[in-house]
């Protein structure tokens, strides 16, 4: 008599049906991450145009107007947006953060409301407010 002996390991379908979980749970999981580093993308701007804001506030002390992004000693751009300071006068400013066409920023949304351009202005009026 000959004994057979079951040998270990796994079936090309069970194998299979492990690959389809996984795509499964990864065609899930991905879209929720992606949203996710958006909206970190998203806070670090708004930080940067807090910063700024404090910033326009130090300036202002010693000059006669609100200062430029670049007389405030600050970048004028990251991997994914570009600030930029406009309406400046001697008691408004208007920062703005836009995301760089081509990154993925610029598909950054709260709901349906685009949230490019993030702006900040001198009287705290942020735009478009479901971003903030």
């Amino acid at each position: 008599m000959t004994k057979f002996h079951k040998k270990a390991g796994f079936t090309l379908m069970e194998v299979m049906i492990v690959i389809a979980i996984i795509g499964i749970l990864a065609s899930i999981a991905y879209p929720s991450y992606q949203k996710h580093v958006q909206e970190t993308r998203r806070a670090e701007a708004k930080a940067f145009l807090m910063k700024a804001s404090l910033e326009q506030e130090s300036w202002r002390i010693t000059s006669a107007a609100y200062g430029t992004i670049a007389n405030l000693g600050l970048a004028t751009s990251n991997a994914y947006y570009t600030f930029n300071a406009v309406s400046l006068a001697a008691s408004t400013y208007t920062l703005t953060a836009t995301a760089i066409p081509g990154k993925s920023q610029a598909n950054d949304k709260a709901g349906s409301v685009s949230c490019s351009p993030l702006v900040l202005t001198q009287s705290d009026v942020k735009t478009p407010a479901a971003c903030w």
